[in-house]
């Protein structure tokens, strides 16, 4: 194994120092100093990681299988491209698929895409391409639902290979049975996907065909790289590399790259960097002039800087997005706050600091943070083998409690609304769904939503019904209670998701004032996320620049105001209806026709 940035790892130096000592002392002397020897180190080593061969047992493969399956596949099937990023990006994706916008300009309805690079575009037109016979909202969100599996792979497999260094290795213990490094590094790669899946900011984000999730990919594939390194591997790294940083250039990134791959180059400049490391310096560099390069051509520099609106708002977003993650990885710092130096901490802890500090220069941007949860995830799985019998008791039965009444009340809003009752619960669901709304019921939906919940009481039981002592017990709760609670969302709950997060109804009711012959709408003004509405469920050739109602030559005009904001008289036009939309945004649509 390759050390730290230290030159030495404390064990062997400790024995090497200590065992010529008891030689002179006879057969009997040396025998008590090979003893001791690991009794001292606890004394006088800053490691905190005592764990044992019993600590280590594995996850089992197909339960981490299943969790990362009821993590992935629900709300991929079944829904409509839900506001308002979501739809925006699967509308520049339509647009090049179907060929009403060129390859090289996205656009919908002729507004210019505004950010996200073109490789996210292409990607998701690709696959409406390739698979015509199915949905394109549907064939858009397969290939992001892949990037989204491989960050939780890469996680996984930078936490092994960070795991594996000297440095990130337990103590010895005095009359052995310490764990062995292989087990000991799965075990706390178990605990980092875990961890990944619990964090609460990647639920919604990380399940949208949107740009950041291909900066996702690269900057979990950037992490991998470094680990990678400093584990001694020769090829995968700069592979990884070559690919990471212009990944992210040409989706939107270019800043964060060309800084993550300087942090990387000075990270391998230090006095005792990993061997790794050093060799990975010309590859960084190659990597980081593609990144430029290929940024230049899309035109995907621009700085969105700004300072947060509200400090207090922030705070409270950072809490509950990284939640639990950022608890565990604040313990890692302090715990390991004796080898901060060394690569398992080191290197998580920056990109971390790195992907933050960028969220904060963009106003505390939700979407900017992601990009630290891989990276969050890795630091918080070294406080695993750490962890006070008290703390992991807490976060037990914290994530019992919390993920249960969620659950139940997930059931009673399900039950309220194909019943009736609670009368007053049914009647909050239906005014937050849009008019007309019944819900319409699935046997296959339901049976999902029972396997499910019976699986997490299955796992409420097994986790306190006797002690556990696997490195990652403490993180199983809080990613089987986030996988659950998706799943019944997008089960039990997906009617009146669907309802209230697409634009399906609106667009469907504002289309009966709208005769069947007519194509051409214009929208000027309109947002990005309504020209992609109009354009998917409405079939309509959109004009959405902002002199469109007089440029176009369309004779219906659309545009979108507050529902309580009177509609406006234009020249030229005759208000024709007016349809509202019933959820939290409380957008409305005015529909014109042309009066000369």
């Amino acid at each position: 194994m390759t050390g730290g940035f230290g030159s030495l790892s404390w064990p062997r130096a400790a024995r090497a120092a200590l065992l010529p000592c008891a030689r002179p002392a006879g057969t009997i002397v040396r025998p008590l100093a090979d003893r001791l020897s690991p009794l001292l180190l606890v004394v006088t080593q800053p490691n905190p990681a005592l764990v044992t061969q019993r600590d280590v047992q594995r996850l089992p493969r197909v339960a981490l299988w299943l969790f990362c399956a009821a993590y992935l596949l629900p709300g991929l099937f079944g829904r409509d491209p839900w506001k308002h990023a979501d739809i925006t990006a699967f509308g520049h994706m339509l647009g090049i698929a179907r060929g009403w916008a060129p390859l090289l300009e996205p656009s919908i309805g002729g507004v210019a895409a505004q950010e996200g690079g073109l490789l996210p575009y292409w990607l998701g037109a690709a696959f409406i391409r390739l698979l015509p016979w199915l949905d394109p909202a549907f064939a858009a969100r397969v290939p992001f639902a892949m990037l989204l599996g491989g960050v939780l792979a890469l996680t996984w497999y930078s936490c092994y290979y960070l795991a594996r260094t000297d440095a990130a290795q337990p103590l010895p213990l005095a009359f052995g049975g310490e764990a062995r490094p292989v087990d000991y590094a799965r075990a706390l790669a178990d605990g980092a996907l875990l961890a990944l899946i619990a964090t609460l900011g990647l639920l919604q984000l990380g399940h949208e065909t949107t740009p950041e999730l291909l900066q996702l990919a690269g900057t979990a594939l950037f992490l991998y790289a470094l680990a990678a390194a400093t584990a001694g591997k020769p090829l995968a790294p700069r592979l990884a590399m070559l690919i990471a940083l212009p990944l992210m250039a040409g989706s939107g990134a270019a800043t964060l790259a060309v800084l993550l791959a300087l942090l990387a180059l000075a990270a391998a400049l230090l006095p005792h960097a990993p061997a790794g490391l050093r060799r990975l310096r010309p590859w960084t560099a190659a990597a980081c002039m593609l990144a430029i390069v290929l940024a230049t051509a899309m035109q995907t520099w621009s700085w969105r800087l700004g300072w947060p609106e509200s400090w207090s708002s922030l705070a409270r977003m950072l809490l509950w997005f990284t939640w639990p993650a950022w608890l565990l990885a604040g313990w890692t710092l302090w715990r390991w706050r004796g080898r901060l130096q060394e690569p398992h901490i080191a290197l998580p802890a920056l990109v971390t600091l790195l992907c933050l500090a960028g969220s904060l220069a963009m106003g505390g941007s939700d979407r900017a943070l992601l990009l630290a949860l891989p990276s969050l995830a890795v630091l918080a799985a070294f406080a695993l083998p750490t962890l006070k019998r008290a703390v992991s008791a807490a976060i037990d039965w914290f994530s019992v409690f919390f993920f249960t009444v969620l659950a139940l009340a997930m059931w009673v809003i399900y039950g309220a609304m194909h019943t009736g009752i609670p009368a007053q619960t049914a009647a909050n669901v239906y005014k937050l769904a849009s008019p007309g709304f019944r819900p319409a019921f699935s046997a296959w939906a339901l049976g999902w939503a029972i396997a499910g919940t019976l699986a997490w009481l299955a796992l409420v039981r097994w986790r306190t019904a006797r002690h556990q002592h696997a490195l990652w017990k403490s993180l199983v709760l809080p990613a089987s209670g986030v996988a659950l609670c998706w799943l019944l969302a997008m089960t039990l709950w997906l009617p009146v998701l669907d309802q209230a997060r697409s634009y399906r109804s609106l667009v469907e009711r504002t289309s009966r004032h709208i005769p069947p012959a007519v194509r051409c709408v214009a929208a000027p003004g309109a947002s990005t996320s309504l020209l992609a509405a109009l354009e998917y469920f409405g079939h309509y050739e959109v004009h959405g620049q902002p002199q469109a109602d007089e440029a176009s030559g369309c004779r219906y005009l659309v545009i979108s105001l507050p529902s309580r904001e009177v509609a406006p008289l234009r020249p030229g036009w005759r208000f024709i209806a007016r349809e509202r939309e019933r959820t939290i945004n409380t957008e409305s649509l005015l529909v014109y026709r042309r009066s000369r």
